[in-house]
C-alpha cells in the first residue's frame, strides 16, 4: 500500500529549484510551490482527505476504498480516483506525502502543469488497471493510497534525472535512480507473485512502468536520452 520514504537529489539549476528557500517558513512554501501549482494542489488534497478520513470521518475511507471484484458489480467507479486519497495510517499517509513531495515539484516545472496532470492520473488509473486484473476475482479484496500514481512520478523522473541519487531511509548512502529503478521493479514484480503481506505490489508495479511509458511515448527524445546516458 505504500513505498518506503525515498528522495532524490537533482541538479540546483534555476530551472528546476525556485529561488528564496531560506526565508520565513510561509515564504519559503510559497517559494516551493512556484512553478507547479498542480502538485501543490494535488499534495493539498492527498493530506487534507487522507487526515479527515483517519480523524473526522472514518467513512470516507471504506466510501473511497477500491475493490476490483465490485468495481462493475455495484458500479463503484468513482473508487478508482477517491481511492487514491485515502491512507491505512498516518505512516502510509507521510510515506506517500513525503515521496510526492521530493520528486512531483522538480518534475511538474520541467514537464509543465497539463503534461505533470496527465502523467499523475495515466499512473494512477494505470495502477487501478494492476490491481483490478489480478485481484477481480476475490470479493473480500480492496486497496487505498496514491502509491501507484506517485511511483509514475518517480519513475518518470528518474527519466528526465537519469544521474541523480536516490536516498531511502534509513539507508545512509545515496542509489543511483536507474539502479534504484531496475532493483525495485524487480522486487514489485517478485513481490507481487509472491503475495508478500497487505502491500499492493501490482499497484506499484503498474504506476512504474506508466511512469516508463508515458515519458517513452509524449517524450521518446528524452527516454532515449535517459538509455543513452545509463548505457552509453
Amino acid at each position: 500500500m505504500h513505498l518506503g520514504v525515498a528522495a532524490h537529489r537533482a541538479p540546483r539549476q534555476s530551472a528546476l529549484w525556485p529561488t528564496g528557500l531560506d526565508g520565513p517558513p510561509l515564504q519559503t512554501l510559497i517559494a516551493l510551490t512556484q512553478g507547479a501549482p498542480a502538485a501543490a494542489l494535488i499534495l493539498a488534497v492527498i493530506v487534507v482527505v487522507g487526515l479527515v478520513g483517519l480523524f473526522a470521518n472514518q467513512r470516507l475511507i471504506e466510501r473511497s476504498l477500491f475493490r476490483p471484484y465490485w468495481l462493475v458489480r455495484r458500479s463503484e467507479y468513482p473508487t478508482l480516483v477517491t481511492s487514491a486519497f485515502v491512507h491505512a495510517d498516518l505512516a502510509h499517509l507521510f510515506f506517500n506525502g513525503f515521496t510526492f513531495w521530493a520528486f512531483a515539484f522538480t518534475l511538474e516545472r520541467t514537464i509543465g502543469s497539463a503534461s505533470f496532470l496527465l502523467l499523475y492520473f495515466f499512473g494512477l488509473l494505470e495502477s487501478d488497471a494492476g490491481t483490478y486484473f489480478k485481484h477481480r476475482r476475490d470479493p473480500a479484496y480492496a486497496t487505498l493510497g496514491a502509491s501507484g500514481a506517485i511511483l509514475a512520478v518517480l519513475f518518470a523522473s528518474i527519466v528526465y534525472f537519469p544521474t541523480a541519487s536516490i536516498f531511502i531511509l534509513p539507508l545512509p548512502v545515496p542509489i543511483p535512480a536507474p539502479l534504484f529503478a531496475v532493483a525495485y521493479l524487480a522486487y514489485t514484480w517478485w513481490a507481487s507473485r509472491s503475495m508478500r503481506g497487505r502491500v499492493n505490489h501490482d499497484a506499484h508495479f503498474s504506476g512504474a512502468i506508466a511512469g516508463l511509458v508515458f515519458v517513452a511515448l509524449m517524450e521518446p527524445a528524452i527516454f532515449r536520452r535517459a538509455i543513452d546516458t545509463v548505457f552509453g
